[in-house]
């Protein structure tokens, strides 16, 4: 038994691939992960952008799509939906023998419409409707103008991954925005276990941001608070998600079928090399949970993962971490607000340098 399966059987923890591309379809490369224990697969416009850029298995595609018209977004829009689409028949059995609680590929909706509600609402419902399988999940950023979308597609019945997560004050508005949004369509009298959520965490950014502000004080104190802020920050996400998902309310909710909105660990490569390459994955494993890793780090942890439930360990540790960086004069809601921020634009840099890339591309074959 891999690794990987042993995070799901012993510890109750899913691994994702955090990667999408056409030659893992092609050459077999999802399904062998997926035998492997792989249990899902998120993208993001960073992601897509690398895939359509260096592999010309979308050259034919592309080139029927601006022949017979189309812009260079929606050719890619039709890319990416074909590779979403292959990708969910890969994991529909994975879906199906968990009865729902895996098997899941996520696709993002456009990098610029993260500070537009209504945008956001009308595009997350409309690659629902243009997909329209039960294993899909659509990303939508945790801005604050994200939050009431995330209300508004619970509350119609889709299903929803919520990314961008930085900070402990948004991952509490997210996990209200999905139980005012299961109570609104359990009132419309919606079918609630056919909804599915998972709320992405992200860990290594939040160390190398702090990292870098720990860096700027310069003291012996910053320097012991190097590399802790993120895992112990998830870890306290943890207990909020065990508190919030439990007592009369989700009671409530649980009795109509309701699914719990699962943490997902995301960006759980290690940035600093000087830091251990599996820390978090070793660092962040419970149950009820999900970690999505890129293939390096679905390596490092098959050569050497520690399968060990820890997300419960050290949680006193942890609270002291959180305290002394805000003594120290770092704001987490500060960090949460400037990763936010500089995730949104980074998503947006790719998107329209992928835009930029097609539409030179099919001016070339104009003149062909």
């Amino acid at each position: 038994m891999t690794r990987l399966e042993r995070l799901q059987t012993e510890r109750g923890q899913s691994p994702w691939l955090d990667n999408l591309t056409r030659p893992y379809l092609h050459d077999g490369t999802l399904a062998a992960y997926v035998a492997d224990g792989i249990r899902g697969v998120t993208a993001n416009p960073t992601i897509l952008a690398k895939a359509i850029e260096a592999s010309d298995l979308y050259d034919t595609q592309f080139v029927g799509l601006t022949t017979s018209g189309h812009s260079a977004e929606d050719a890619y829009w039709e890319l990416a939906v074909r590779d979403v689409i292959d990708a969910l028949a890969v994991l529909r059995p994975t879906f199906d023998r968990s009865h729902g609680s895996d098997g899941f590929v996520s696709v993002e909706v456009a990098p610029e419409l993260a500070h537009d509600t209504a945008a956001t609402i009308a595009a997350a419902t409309n690659l629902h409707e243009r997909i329209a399988r039960p294993n899909l999940l659509v990303k939508i950023p945790a801005t604050a103008e994200g939050i009431p979308a995330i209300a508004t597609l619970i509350g119609k019945g889709l299903s929803i991954n919520i990314t961008l997560i930085f900070s402990l004050s948004r991952y509490e508005q997210v996990i209200e925005a999905y139980l005012s949004g299961l109570e609104t369509l359990a009132g419309r009298g919606g079918v609630l276990p056919a909804v599915r959520s998972v709320a992405s965490f992200f860990v290594s950014r939040v160390d190398t941001h702090v990292d870098q502000r720990l860096d700027l004080i310069g003291d012996a104190y910053a320097a012991a608070l190097r590399g802790r802020a993120g895992v112990a920050q998830a870890r306290l996400a943890y207990q909020i998600f065990r508190d919030r998902f439990s007592g009369p309310r989700w009671e409530k909710l649980a009795t109509l079928g309701a699914n719990p909105q699962r943490p997902l660990w995301a960006s759980t490569s290690t940035k600093n090399p000087d830091y251990p390459d599996t820390l978090y994955v070793d660092s962040l494993i419970g149950p009820d949970t999900i970690n999505t890793m890129a293939e390096s780090t679905i390596a490092a942890f098959e050569d050497h993962g520690i399968v060990e439930a820890t997300l419960d360990t050290h949680l006193d540790e942890a609270t002291r971490v959180m305290d002394d960086l805000r003594t120290i004069g770092i704001d987490m809601d500060d960090v949460g607000r400037s990763l936010e921020e500089q995730g949104v634009d980074g998503f947006h840099q790719s998107f329209s340098e992928l835009l930029v890339t097609l539409r030179n591309k099919a001016h070339q074959l104009a003149k062909q």
